[in-house]
Formats: C-alpha cells, sequence, structure tokens
C-alpha cells in the first residue's frame, strides 16, 4: 500500500489568513500537537515575511524539530535570494529541515503582479532552487497559480528546478479554480510530461474556493501524486484549504478503493482540532466533516434504531478513531496538581511550573464554581491562562450593575507591573460597560469589530468562551477569554486583544528557551 505524505501548513497558509494569527508561544504549542499527530512535514512560517514570523518558525525548529521522531520542518520563501537566506536561517536547527521556494507561473501573474517574462521566471526559479540547494538537500518547489498556468510552460518550469536540485514539486491550485476530473488528468499529465519527475516527490496544495480542494486533493492521489498540502479544520486563505482530518481519514476508511494511507496518528486528530479551536477562538460549524459536534450525532429516529442495534448501520467511522471523548467527568474539587498534569497530558497539553501553577489555580477556581469539570473545560481555562496576566494588564476586580431601567455600569481594577490601576465606566450593556471601564484604566480605545460567544460543555454553568476582534486605533487584534461568568470572559478576552497590542510579540517569550 502506498503512502502519502502529510504536510501541514496550518502554521503558514492557515495562520496568515484573518481571525487565525497566532503568536510564537501559540505555534510552538500547535506544532507540538502536530509532531504527536504525527504529520510528516509541519511548514512553520514565512520567515521573511516578519521577525515575529521568523521568531516563531526558529523556535518551531529548534524545539520541535529536534524532537526524536521529529517530523520534517519547513519554511517558505520566494524566489529572491534573499528570502532563501532568511528562510534557512531559521529552519536550519531542524533534524530535517526543508526549504519551500515558489514563483507564479500563469500569465495572468506574470503580466499584472511580477511584470516578467516567461523567460526571467525560468531563471529565477531555477537559481532559487539551486541556491536552496546549497543549504540542504530538502528542496521544494512550486508554481503558484498553477491551475491557471500554460501547461507546456509549467511543465518546463518543473523540469528545470527538478534538474537544478529540487526534490518535491508542488502544484497548487493557489485560487481553487479547478474541477476534480480536470484537476487529476492535469497531475496525470505532468506525470507523464515533466523530465526527471520519478526523481521528485509529485505534491498537490488545493484551496477550497469552489469547494473542491478535499476532492481535488484526493483525486491527484488517484493520479499519482503523493504528498497533499493541507491544514486542521481546513483553514487558511479565503475559503481555506483542503482539511488534513477529511484527507486521512478518507484514505483511512476506504483504503480498498485509494490503495494508500498516511502515518497519521488519527486517535489525535479530534484534539487537535479543538486545540486550534482554543488558541485561536474560531470553533468549526457543528456539520463540519470529522470533527464537528454533530458528526457522530443521529437525531433520525430510523438512524438512532439502527445505530442502537448496530453502529455501522449508520456510521463508517468510530468516534474513537479520531480520538473523540466522551464527554466525562475527569476531575473535582478534590482532585490534585498531579492529577491535573496528568489529565492535561493525556489532551496534549504538557504543562510545567509556572503554567502548570497558573493552570491549577485557574482549575480550583472552576472547580468552586461548577460541579462537574470536563475535557473542553480544562482545554479552555489552560487556553484562556496561555494568553492572559504574564505580559501587560491582568483583571484584579470586576463589578457590573446592569438590568431593565437601568443604566449599565461597570467598575474595573487592573493590575499591570505590581502596580493596580481603577476605572469606571457606562455603556449600552454591560459588556460595553466594562470594555469603556477598561479604556479608561488602560487609555487606549478599542473599536468592536467582532464578537463570538460559545458554551465549551453543556449545562447552565458551563464555561463561556468568548473570542472577539478589535480595532486599535488601526491596528486590528483577536483577543480570547473565558469563564463561567460570560461578562468577566468578554473582559479577559478584550485583554487579551489590548495586550498584543501592548506587548506585539507574545505572551510569556522568556520561555522560548536559547
Amino acid at each position: 500500500m502506498d503512502r502519502v505524505i502529510i504536510f501541514d501548513t496550518t502554521l503558514r497558509d492557515g495562520e496568515q489568513s484573518p481571525g487565525f494569527s497566532m503568536n510564537t508561544l501559540e505555534k510552538l504549542e500547535m506544532a507540538r500537537q502536530l509532531a504527536r499527530l504525527q504529520v510528516d512535514v509541519i511548514e512553520a512560517g514565512f520567515p521573511i515575511s516578519s521577525d515575529e514570523d521568523f521568531e516563531a518558525t526558529r523556535e518551531v525548529a529548534k524545539q520541535v524539530g529536534t524532537l526524536d521522531n521529529a517530523p520534517t520542518i519547513c519554511g517558505l520563501s520566494r524566489v529572491g535570494l534573499a528570502d532563501i537566506d532568511r528562510c534557512w536561517e531559521a529552519v536550519k536547527y531542524a533534524r530535517k529541515p526543508r526549504i519551500h521556494t515558489f514563483v507564479a507561473t500563469s500569465d495572468i501573474h506574470l503580466k499584472y503582479k511580477l511584470r516578467k517574462s516567461r523567460a526571467e521566471v525560468l531563471r529565477a526559479a531555477v537559481e532559487a532552487v539551486r541556491h536552496a540547494h546549497g543549504y540542504c538537500a530538502d528542496v521544494e518547489f512550486s508554481p503558484e497559480d498553477a491551475s491557471r498556468s500554460d501547461f507546456d510552460y509549467m511543465c518546463d518550469v518543473l523540469s528545470a528546478v527538478i534538474e537544478a536540485g529540487a526534490t518535491t514539486i508542488n502544484i497548487p491550485d493557489t485560487v481553487g479554480y479547478a474541477i476534480p476530473r480536470e484537476w487529476g488528468e492535469r497531475i496525470a499529465r505532468i506525470r507523464d510530461t515533466v523530465r526527471g519527475v520519478e526523481k521528485a516527490v509529485l505534491s498537490v496544495h488545493c484551496h477550497n474556493d469552489l469547494g473542491q480542494a478535499v476532492a481535488n486533493s484526493l483525486t491527484a492521489i488517484m493520479s499519482g501524486a503523493r504528498q497533499v498540502e493541507c491544514t486542521i479544520n481546513g483553514i487558511g486563505e479565503r475559503a481555506g484549504n483542503a482539511s488534513l482530518e477529511e484527507i486521512v481519514m478518507a484514505l483511512r476508511t476506504r483504503k480498498d478503493f485509494f490503495a494508500a494511507d498516511t502515518r497519521v496518528r488519527t486517535e489525535e486528530i479530534f484534539k487537535t482540532s479543538r486545540l486550534l479551536s482554543h488558541i485561536t477562538g474560531i470553533h468549526v460549524q457543528p456539520n463540519k466533516a470529522i470533527v464537528g459536534e454533530n458528526a457522530f450525532a443521529h437525531e433520525a429516529g430510523i438512524h438512532q434504531d439502527g445505530v442502537l442495534k448496530e453502529k455501522l448501520t449508520y456510521e463508517i467511522m468510530r468516534p474513537e478513531d479520531i480520538g473523540r471523548p466522551s464527554n466525562k467527568l475527569v476531575l473535582g474539587k478534590h482532585s490534585g496538581r498531579h492529577a491535573l498534569a496528568a489529565r492535561l497530558k493525556d489532551l496534549g497539553l504538557d504543562l510545567a511550573g509556572p503554567d502548570l501553577d497558573r493552570a491549577f489555580k485557574a482549575f480550583k477556581d472552576l472547580a468552586d464554581r461548577k460541579k462537574e469539570v470536563y475535557d473542553e473545560d480544562l482545554m479552555a481555562i489552560v487556553a484562556d491562562e496561555a494568553t492572559q496576566g504574564a505580559a501587560g494588564y491582568e483583571i484584579e476586580y470586576l463589578h457590573v450593575i446592569s438590568g431593565t431601567g437601568v443604566v449599565p455600569s461597570a467598575t474595573v481594577k487592573l493590575k499591570k507591573d505590581g502596580q493596580v490601576f481603577q476605572d469606571s465606566g457606562v455603556g449600552d450593556g454591560p459588556v460595553d460597560a466594562v470594555l469603556n471601564a477598561i479604556d479608561a484604566v488602560t487609555g487606549m480605545k478599542g473599536r468592536l469589530q467582532d464578537y463570538s460567544l460559545r458554551s465549551a460543555t453543556s449545562g447552565k454553568d458551563a464555561i463561556g468562551e468568548v473570542a472577539m476582534k478589535v480595532d486599535f486605533d488601526g491596528t486590528v487584534v483577536w483577543g480570547k477569554g473565558a469563564s463561567t461568568d460570560v461578562i468577566e470572559a468578554s473582559a479577559r478576552a478584550y485583554l487579551s486583544a489590548l495586550n498584543r497590542v501592548v506587548h506585539p510579540s507574545g505572551q510569556r517569550l522568556k520561555e522560548i528557551g536559547p
């Protein structure tokens, strides 16, 4: 049975989409879980795009790329030699580094974006691959907008870069233009046409603008592709990328058809999906394939009757196959620090030292408020603690007055660098009043652009998770907060966003390492 290489670009293509940006520590946390998921390649970032992206890529290479059985750590670069130099400086610490360089090959991009001739682009591609190959043996090349590129010209470029040292040639459907039958035929023709293609891994990178990303990826596998570039939860530019969990489980469930599989530990899929949601504050829709809340739910009477008699009647996968928890009670207010650490480790959160201390305090506070503490609660409070307090403002005290016929008002007390500040505010509602009070304390005026609230679990005492997008004088950032009190969760989310502006490099950078 053939093996398909899973190239995860959640931290690069996924992270650069609106609402999904991550700081260095968040990328590291996600990369560690991707390593536990056993993806083959982690594309950690675009190092030349910013100092923070360079730092994040470098730290993923240092800390995740040096683990036992570590995945390949990849960085993206344009074909400019300075880009490639910067990329190598970031990924060189990994046991298995890769440089991924790209340039557009469609006439649309050449004419309007690059303003270069076909010959100029071909020379630049060859020079870039040759330069990258001087740094490491593992070099990937992508002809951007491949689905709209002239086929013969694109094949000439691919043949030339393979000769220059490219070991993976990745064919991107950059704008999600392709349709499965057409895309499969194009991949098959590339196999038959490109000189030296047998010396390189043939890869695809599909976008979902027409809802075809997974279908195109699977069709490409049927046509000979042996690497798929994808993201957790299908996040990415515009409508997103091909969904990793859908591709992996399609190959696993239909081995009889595809005769191909991956090395991914599918039991880590659900955990990885939920971790990304907690980090970004953006959750998948309930009917999302594989990882949605309703993916294994049965409401129709006929379905329920069949499942009760035999699960195979309406389930082609088991929840256990993707590591879906049973939402059972795991800890209570009498549980100790060691028990919490062990359970968090089971959930993919290996905390120690100050991080564990903060999580344990938050857990004890939660256990005093709730009779039943679930895995989702633990994930929520840990994700919340990761965004609070270590850099910038912390909530010391919060008091809100609201009701029918009453002007909503709030008093907040915030702590920063050992000093305590207090002020009050009024607003259209309790959340607005709290945010105005925080603005009065900090002297920073934020404009709320998006706000979402969801329940981490069921029940009246469930943790509320708030995600909000805030504009601080032209700087737009996302913040997240969690609490059994949704007003407090809103305040924590707002402070999380504000602290990203005050400390744009992210929280607790001192813990990243040398």
